[in-house]
């Protein structure tokens, strides 16, 4: 019918907005165009409304308020909608909520494909995973004016060359002040200032914004 066939496309409109907020890191709006766009589907009981309503979880976890996911999913909506993505959903917001990298992991793997075939949520869920393993790293360096990185690596949980790497990107993107003594493997730290991230968020609008846009022109298709 057109009237539901203009509802579906109103969501995808809007959805697109929402995208194009989280590229940008303002989840709070986008928040707002994924509920709108979540309306649109579902009003029409579309099946794109499942990923308006994971799209409005994202954005809570992103903007570090886990606890509202919970309070979402609660009620007609939740249970509506309940099945293996929104569990996905659930889980990384309890990941994010405990602040541990291998509870976030294992959750990735658990909901391999609920997680990485959707280019939406996997973007953010790399930013998660960054910032979740820049805060454990600097939260444990910060005591120190020298540490061993296979001290923080054991610490972490994670493979020795793997942190010894993100040290290393945390210094060059001035994340902290130090050094990488690397023939003594010591991390030296100096006192610093966070760095301005705008040239990063830039770099990673443009890197995803193609799938993005590849994704939301075969839906729009799939409407046609």
């Amino acid at each position: 019918c057109p009237e539901n066939l203009q509802k579906a496309s109103s969501g995808i409109n809007a959805e697109y907005g929402g995208i194009l907020h989280g590229e940008e890191k303002d989840f709070k709006t986008g928040f707002s165009y994924f509920y709108e766009a979540f309306e649109g589907y579902d009003s029409v009981e579309h099946p794109y409304a499942l990923d308006g309503l994971k799209y409005m979880l994202l954005c809570k976890i992103m903007l570090g308020v886990p606890d509202d996911v919970h309070a979402l999913l609660t009620g007609k909506m939740g249970l509506k909608y309940s099945g293996r993505g929104i569990d996905a959903m659930k889980a990384i917001a309890d990941a994010g909520k405990k602040r541990d990298i291998s509870i976030f992991n294992n959750t990735i793997s658990d909901y391999n494909d609920e997680l990485k075939k959707d280019p939406v949520v996997q973007n953010h869920l790399k930013s998660l995973y960054d910032n979740l393993l820049e805060k454990n790293l600097v939260r444990i360096i910060e005591p120190y004016s020298r540490v061993q990185i296979a001290h923080v690596a054991e610490t972490i949980n994670l493979p020795y060359d793997i942190v010894e790497k993100k040290l290393s990107q945390i210094i060059l993107d001035k994340k902290f002040s130090g050094i990488l003594d690397q023939g003594s493997g010591v991390l030296i730290v100096y006192d610093g200032s966070e760095s301005d991230q705008t040239y990063t968020y830039a770099l990673d609008t443009i890197t995803h914004m193609g799938k993005v846009v590849d994704v939301l022109f075969k839906k729009a298709q799939k409407l046609s």
